[in-house]
């Protein structure tokens, strides 16, 4: 099932720094994702960060990134794909934003030529009046959503309901 604007803006207060660097994370032995999302989206990711965080991920959001340029360009792109490949996983956030963005569709595909299929996930979100976001992608790619246990975040092959919990993805 979609996960729901109104989880995101529920989990977002509760995001924290646990790792200040991707090999302090993978030291750790947290997974790592980069986040495909659209700026205009900012208060989802954060929920969307913060109940991954609860699962032991390390996410990489661009706008956190204080090394980014302030205005798109080639340097920004030549970033994206860099930590696109530093990170283990490849999340793209569907929501209406993400879909309209320039650069989502960009960078999920730069990550479809460059990762693995298994770590590439979409994230179908449904928005405040019950919209769906994302079914485009959801026969080509693994996709995260929230399972029946206790609001958890799974992981599900497409087309499958059965899954596994995200802290238990190899």
């Amino acid at each position: 099932m979609p996960i729901s604007y109104r989880d995101l803006r529920a989990a977002a207060p509760r995001i924290q720094q646990r790792y200040r660097s991707l090999y302090e994370a993978r030291t750790a032995g947290a997974k790592s994702a980069f986040l495909s999302h659209s700026h205009l989206d900012q208060e989802l990711v954060k929920g969307l960060v913060a109940k991954l965080q609860e699962s032991g991920w390390l996410i990489y959001v661009d706008w956190a990134d204080h090394t980014m340029p302030n205005r798109p360009n080639r340097e920004t792109a030549k970033k994206i794909k860099d930590k696109i490949l530093e990170t283990t996983y490849f999340l793209f956030l569907a929501t209406q934003n993400s879909m309209n963005s320039r650069w989502c569709p960009w960078e999920i595909g730069y990550a479809d030529g460059t990762k693995s299929i298994e770590n590439i996930f979409v994230i179908p979100t449904a928005d405040d009046n019950g919209i769906t976001h994302g079914n485009e992608y959801l026969d080509l790619y693994r996709r995260i959503d929230l399972t029946n246990v206790n609001n958890r975040l799974g992981a599900f092959n497409p087309t499958e309901v059965n899954g596994m919990f995200v802290e238990n993805i190899r």
